[in-house]
């Protein structure tokens, strides 16, 4: 101990000598200025000037050619002056945003402490304490990332751009580019979104609510939060009261004031192609980190795979209407379609819906999650069963009293044939053998298929309606034509995919993409496959989706409506399809599906013939190409052939040898008949010598 002591005793005594102290605060002091003078250098160095024309550049999508196909720009181009902007929406908007944005230069110390301890109470960054004029800068020149070092640019650059520029062109440019939610960018679409009229029409109460918005546009969206968007305009206009931008009169009647919504915005995204834009956009934010406003307003370049001849063919085909179902009430009868490479996974085309487009709005081509029927059949049954050994040909069990503990499967026609081979129980999408084989092969073993072939099945789905597409959450086109792509890309799946490549505005590469390859299953398995979804084209379920010029493989699929009263109808439609190098998925049936909406006849006779008008006009585009492998039908008519052309030439050889025989036995006989005159005219000359002549 006194040894520790007498160390302790020496450190101090140098600390004090060395200043150590005194060394330490500089260093700090320097390191800090130095940190500081870094941030100055970038915020001085940024072109801050340039900033209105940054607002408005568009983001480039290119297709599979590199050709433009459309742009992606948030309306900001379509800004209004801020002499057009009534007085009570740039209150509303200081009052709740920044209430001190006419007194700081940029940055709010105040505001910027308050969020500086909210933060180190929540132990994350919670709070952004950012002025009007910083959410600018974010939009225009930073990320949208919650770091303390992107805090700090924020302030400098604010600082900068209040040099620049003056307090009404800041709120100008900030009122013109803020996101208002349902695809609004700017004071102008917004109030045309919500209330139907030019932003100079705005009431205060209205001015209010929009206002409010800014803060969570998704979440206070009127038109899918009313009471929250009314509840948040309160705040504002109390905001407005406590600051003396209203007075308690005008507080109490924009409080008591009825909000009517009125929809005039139209779709906020200019350029062609919307649904594929629209998955697009989600590809690049969901896979690839982007927010939807970096992708609106930085400029990017985004490579795809789309082939635009396909799209613009598969969009003349949804246009046409009398090729869907009409309900009694004018309800759209809904649908999502895509076209897929099978031999790189990207997708060419795709429509995620009918009816008028909205921005970012659901797409079912990608987002669908619905049961897919007996469109799953090949995928949970068929091919496991190949891979074990059945065959084809093999007999399959199709009778009216199996069952399987309390399940048990019926067959759509109520018709059972006793046993049925495997190529005709798919031809005609017989259920019974389904199920009798998966129980054959066992559940595990169709599950982990199901898995490979890029299905997302849970625990849950793991009994046997797995045969017929009785799965928990159901699968979209998309999946579903990635999964075929297995058969016609000889047992490979490549992972479906929209993007290749992302280029930043300043053209760095923000993606680049490479898809995963898995083998699900060898390249005899996938021709046999082939050879009977042919057949079901060729003279099943799928016979409807038959094109001129070009042989198609696909399987029809439709499920139940949970209405066991209603015998003639069905809930959804699907028909999977495809060519050696196209794949195609289609979906049919309503949103919402009850007594009065549902889909009638089936699926052969409804959604089969939208498939073949998508598949008539791509394969117009697309090299043809001939299956490697033959169907059934045509493997048992060449085995008949042979067959009669076995048995003609045994009947050939039996004729020429009996023509053979009959030749021998003719020359015998005119050499007997000529032995039998020689005998006949001994005998005369016998008998006439006996009489004497």
């Amino acid at each position: 101990m006194e040894f520790i002591r007498k160390i302790k005793k020496y450190i101090s005594k140098f600390w004090k000598r060395a200043h150590i102290n005194q060394i330490l605060i500089l260093s700090l002091a320097i390191g800090f200025l130095a940190f500081l003078a870094y941030f100055a250098y970038l915020a001085s160095a940024a072109n801050v000037e340039t900033l209105k024309q940054g607002l408005a550049t568009s983001t480039t999508i290119y297709d599979k050619d590199g050709d433009e196909a459309s742009k992606i720009s948030a309306n900001r181009t379509e800004g209004v002056s801020i002499d057009t902007m009534p007085d009570h929406l740039k209150n509303a908007v200081i009052a709740i945003e920044d209430h001190r944005f006419e007194k700081h230069r940029g940055f709010d110390v105040k505001g910027i402490s308050r969020a500086f301890f909210l933060n180190l109470k929540a132990g994350k960054i919670k709070a952004g304490g950012s002025t009007i004029t910083q959410q600018l800068t974010k939009t225009a020149l930073l990320s949208p990332e919650r770091t303390y070092k992107r805090k700090l640019e924020e302030v400098f650059l604010a600082i900068e751009m209040e040099k620049k520029f003056t307090k009404d062109e800041i709120l100008e440019m900030y009122l013109n580019q803020v996101y208002f939610g349902s695809g609004a960018w700017g004071v102008q679409n917004a109030s045309r979104k919500y209330f139907g009229k030019d932003v100079d029409y705005l009431t205060l109460s209205e001015a209010a609510m929009m206002a409010g918005i800014i803060n969570r546009p998704s979440a206070l969206d009127p038109y899918k939060n009313f009471e929250g968007a009314v509840k948040r305009r309160n705040t504002v206009l109390g905001q407005m009261k406590k600051f003396e931008m209203i007075t308690e009169q005008q507080y109490e009647e924009a409080v008591q004031q009825t909000i009517v919504l009125k929809d005039s915005g139209g779709d906020p995204l200019k350029g062609k192609y919307p649904y594929y834009v629209d998955a697009i956009m989600n590809e690049a934010i969901n896979l690839y980190g982007l927010t939807q406003d970096e992708i609106l307003t930085r400029g990017y370049k985004i490579y795809t795979q789309m082939d635009q001849n396909l799209q613009s063919s598969m969009e003349k085909v949804y246009e046409n209407n009398s090729l869907f179902p009409d309900s009694w009430d004018g309800t759209l009868v809904q649908s999502g379609s895509i076209l897929l490479d099978p031999a790189t996974g990207g997708i060419r085309a795709l429509i995620g819906g009918r009816g008028e487009h909205t921005f970012r709005s659901y797409n079912r081509a990608t987002q669908l999650t619905t049961q897919p029927g007996s469109v799953m059949k090949p995928l949970a049954v068929y091919t496991v069963a190949l891979e074990e050994g059945y065959k084809p040909e093999s007999k399959l069990k199709d009778e009216s009293d199996l069952s399987f503990g309390d399940y048990k499967p019926r067959n759509y026609n109520g018709q059972y044939l006793g046993e049925v081979p495997m190529y005709e129980a798919i031809e005609n999408s017989i259920n019974v053998p389904a199920v009798w084989l998966l129980n054959e092969i066992g559940l595990d073993k169709s599950f982990n298929k199901l898995k490979k072939f890029g299905l997302p099945v849970t625990e849950e789905d793991k009994n046997l309606s797995l045969a017929l597409g009785g799965t928990t959450s159901g699968f979209s086109p998309k999946q579903m034509a990635e999964a075929y792509a297995v058969f016609a890309n000889g047992g490979e799946r490549i992972e479906s995919h929209i993007i290749t490549k992302i280029v930043g505005p300043t053209g760095n590469i923000v993606a680049e993409v490479a898809p995963k390859k898995v083998r699900v299953t060898d390249r005899k398995t996938a021709e046999q496959m082939t050879a009977m979804l042919l057949n079901v084209v060729d003279s099943g379920t799928g016979r409807n989706a038959k094109i001129s010029g070009q042989k198609v493989a696909g399987k029809t699929g439709s499920t139940q409506l949970p209405y066991a009263d209603i015998t003639d109808g069905t809930k959804d439609q699907w028909f999977v399809g495809y060519t050696p190098n196209l794949v195609g998925a289609v979906w049919l049936g309503y949103d919402y599906t009850d007594r009065e909406h549902y889909l009638k006849g089936r699926s052969g006779d409804t959604v089969v013939p939208i498939f073949r008008s998508i598949m008539e006009q791509a394969v117009k585009y697309v090299e043809p190409v001939d299956f490697t492998t033959p169907s059934i039908n045509e493997k048992l008519e060449e085995e008949k052939k042979k067959k009669e052309g076995s048995l003609l030439e045994k009947i050939n050889k039996f004729d020429e040898k009996m023509i053979e025989e009959a030749e021998k036995w003719k020359e015998k006989f005119e050499k007997g008949k000529g032995n039998l005159k020689k005998f006949e005219g001994k005998l005369k000359e016998t008998y006439k010598k006996i009489r004497g002549e």
